[in-house]
C-alpha cells in the first residue's frame, strides 16, 4: 500500500507484529520510527529498515511512562514536523513472571492495564495534536480475538483488548471532524514470542498439554480453531496495517478488522 512520505510511529516495534508493520509500512514508502522498551532487539529492525532505503529511526519508549513518551515525540516532531501515522501495537500479557502463575495476579492486572490501555491512551493523546494541526492522520490500535470472545487463560489481557476496541471507537467519533482515522486489528493465533510464552504456561498448568512442546500446543490450536487451518503471520497482520494507514482505507473508521483465519465472525 502507498504511504509514500508519511512519517509513522510504530510501538512494540522490537520483534513479532511491531517489526513486521515496521518493515511493511517502509515498503511502502513511508519514514518509520520504530519505537520499544527493547533497544537490544530494536536495533535489529532497525538494521531491517536501513536496508529498505527510507529515513527511520529507532526510539526506546515506555509507554507508561509520560515522561518518555513527551520526550519521544518532541523528538520525532523535531526530526520530522509532523507525525501522519500512529500504530499502537505496544503490548504485554502480564507481569514478570507472568507464565509461572496458574491464575493472574493483581500485578498482571496492574502491567495489562498500564501498557494495554493507558500506555495507549498516553502514547496517542501525545500525537493528536499534531494531527488535529495537520487535519489527517491513521491511528491503527491492536487489540486482539480474546478482545471478542474473552479468555480464561487470561482474563485481564482480553478484557484490555475489549478496551482497546471501544477506545478505538471513542477516537474515532472524537477524531472524525478532523479527517483522522482510527481502526483497530484483531490478530487471531500466531507464532511469536510472546505465543511461545502463552504455550509453555498452558504446558505448566493444564493437565491435557503435559508432555507437548510449545509449538506443538500451538498446532494443535491451529487445527481445533482456525478453520482455514493454518497460523496467521505477523506479516498477514502488517498488510492489513499497512491497508488502513494508506488513502485506501479514508473511509473506514471505528473498526475492529478480524484477522484470523475465521476463528471468529461479525
Amino acid at each position: 500500500m502507498d504511504v509514500n512520505d508519511k512519517i509513522a510511529i510504530v510501538t512494540g516495534a522490537a520483534r513479532g507484529i511491531g517489526k513486521a508493520i515496521a518493515i511493511q509500512l517502509a515498503k511502502g514508502g513511508a519514514n518509520v520510527v520504530a519505537t520499544d522498551i527493547n533497544e537490544d532487539d530494536l536495533r535489529d529492525t532497525y538494521n531491517d529498515l536501513i536496508e529498505i532505503g527510507n529515513k527511520c529511526l529507532i526510539s526506546r519508549l515506555d509507554v507508561t511512562n509520560q515522561d518518555s513518551v513527551n520526550l519521544a515525540v518532541k523528538n520525532i516532531m523535531a526530526e520530522f514536523h509532523s507525525i501522519d501515522i500512529l500504530v499502537n501495537n505496544a503490548g504485554t500479557i502480564g507481569a514478570p513472571g507472568w507464565e509461572k502463575r496458574d491464575v493472574p495476579d493483581e500485578s498482571d492486572w496492574d502491567a495489562i492495564y498500564a501498557v494495554n490501555l493507558k500506555g495507549m491512551a498516553k502514547i496517542t493523546e501525545a500525537v493528536i495534536p499534531t494531527m488535529k494541526s495537520n487535519r489527517k492522520g491513521k491511528i491503527i490500535n491492536m487489540s486482539s480475538i480474546t478482545g471478542r470472545l474473552g479468555t480464561v487463560t487470561s482474563p485481564p489481557y482480553g478484557v484490555s483488548k475489549a478496551g482497546v476496541i471501544n477506545l478505538t471507537q471513542a477516537w474515532a467519533l472524537e477524531l472524525a471532524e478532523f479527517s483522522i482515522n482510527v481502526n483497530a486489528i484483531c490478530p487471531g493465533l500466531l507464532w511469536t514470542p510472546m505465543w511461545q510464552r502463552i504455550a509453555h504456561q498452558w504446558s505448566l498448568d493444564q493437565e491435557k498439554w503435559k508432555g507437548y512442546t510449545p509449538r506443538q500446543i500451538f498446532d494443535s490450536a491451529i487445527k481445533d480453531r482456525i478453520p482455514l487451518g493454518r497460523e496467521q503471520t505477523p506479516e498477514d497482520i502488517a498488510y492489513v496495517a499497512a491497508f488502513l494507514a494508506s488513502d485506501y482505507a479514508r473511509n473506514i473508521t471505528g473498526q475492529a478488522i478480524n484477522v484470523n483465519g475465521g476463528s471468529h465472525m461479525n
